[in-house]
């Protein structure tokens, strides 16, 4: 008799596909509200900062560090690593050409040109500390631009592996941070108006929720020129990217064959560079662009809670000692060239 053929039957205990995915996805849903839950109590603190901070604890604290590393992992890392590409598509969508040309050529000429400097001083910085040119490019990147969304795109164009990122992102919270206690302090000691503290703000401090937290301690004239600034760093994520896929495109080429390469600009920041010009045209109802910040504000704040939750702080103290002290040069050094740029733009 002939002998049936059928597949193997899945060991039990060991979900597949999706399923897999689903208590990593739960665990951050039940973070973001929490997160948003204490931004409404306390909106100086920025909800993506409490999602990466929520992420940090439940990786280290003894109740759910097993978990997070165990039957959460899979979901955890494709939050990091999918929701974040989501996120970064829909943060184009906040950034509008007119808003940016309204600054005027000067100002966008100072902004790139800390971008520029920004960038470059810190990936040097990290390179003299000793730290791997993966960790100097992802540092570089995220303090400059744009934060944790930034150093995603970054690995993604780069090929960089998801476990590279999470020191990035760790040092780029822990300095945006920082910012948001320090930077209020110096407004009265430096005799800032609050034009010129905004425009600081926007070109110094790394994140886009940390950038607000920060401006409105100086009120809404602040606010509205630091949002504007720090926009128009986010819109140069599109050439900086498609420069380092250029470049890494080069770097990897084989002789006369593009098979295997990766492409000079992903997808994802196609779709970044397409929600810009969406948001450009003047098309869409506010209903719809609050829409789509609070959908690009949940993939955002997964991801980061997934990134977060990869940070072994025992790990980070032991190893993480010159990155600390380049991130902090870094910092320096951004809030120094932003000030410089403040005083032009505004002062």
């Amino acid at each position: 008799m002939p002998v049936s053929r059928s597949s193997p039957t899945p060991r039990p205990g060991r979900p597949r596909g999706a399923t897999r995915l689903l208590p990593g996805l739960a665990a951050a849903a039940v973070a973001l509200v929490l997160a948003f839950l204490i931004h409404a109590l306390v909106p100086s603190l920025p909800a993506m900062t409490l999602a990466v901070v929520m992420g940090v604890l439940a990786a280290n604290l003894p109740v759910t560090g097993g978990w997070t590393a165990g039957r959460a992992r899979p979901g955890l890392d494709f939050a990091g690593k999918h929701l974040m590409r989501g996120g970064i598509v829909l943060l184009g969508l906040k950034v509008g050409i007119g808003d940016v040309l309204d600054l005027g050529w000067l100002a966008l000429v100072l902004i790139t040109a800390v971008v520029a400097a920004s960038f470059g001083g810190t990936y040097l910085i990290s390179r003299l500390f000793r730290l791997p040119p993966v960790t100097s490019l992802l540092v570089a990147t995220g303090f400059s631009i744009c934060g944790a969304s930034a150093i995603g795109a970054m690995a993604a164009v780069r090929r960089i592996r998801h476990v590279d990122t999470v020191l990035p992102v760790a040092l780029v919270t822990l300095c945006g941070t920082l910012a948001i206690g320090v930077l209020p302090l110096l407004v009265h000691p430096l005799q800032l108006s609050a034009e010129v503290f905004g425009a600081w703000t926007g070109a110094s401090v790394h994140d886009v929720g940390q950038v607000v937290a920060t401006a409105q301690t100086a009120g809404p004239a602040a606010l509205a020129i630091a949002v504007v600034v720090k926009l128009t760093r986010v819109l140069l994520l599109a050439p900086v990217t498609a420069l380092a896929g250029a470049h890494h495109r080069i770097s990897l080429r084989p002789s006369g064959d593009d098979a295997g390469l990766p492409p000079v600009v992903p997808l994802f920041v196609l779709g970044f560079v397409a929600m810009v010009a969406v948001r450009s045209t003047g098309w869409l109802a506010d209903g719809w662009l609050e829409a789509g910040a609070l959908l690009q504000d949940v993939l955002l704040g997964a991801a980061l809670f997934g990134l977060g939750s990869a940070v072994r702080i025992r790990t980070l103290l032991l190893t993480g000692g010159r990155a600390l002290l380049a991130a902090l040069a870094s910092w320096l050094l951004i809030a120094v060239l932003g000030l410089a740029a403040a005083l032009l733009i505004a002062g």
